[in-house]
């Protein structure tokens, strides 16, 4: 089996681009329904962000369009 640190090591040499997609794949296979660790500042961001779309002052932008923009935008950064 690969260590981590060697895998961390190999992923420092890759583009950013590819670094960003190596995230979203290894995202991808962590269950969706996976108990994971929230530190205590989050609690209240999300309540506050919670309420915020409660009241109007935000509203949601589904996760595969801010990806698709993001992706876009270092896509276009990696060409200039």
């Amino acid at each position: 089996m690969v260590s981590f640190s060697a895998v961390l090591n190999d992923a420092r040499q890759l583009s950013e681009r590819e670094r960003l997609e190596l995230i979203d794949a290894l995202w991808d296979t962590v269950p969706s329904d996976a108990d994971l660790p929230l530190h205590d500042d989050w609690g209240p961001e999300l309540q506050r962000r919670v309420d915020a779309i409660k009241s109007g002052m935000a509203e949601t932008v589904p996760g595969n369009e801010i990806r698709a923009a993001a992706l876009a935008q270092i896509a276009n950064e990696s060409a200039d």
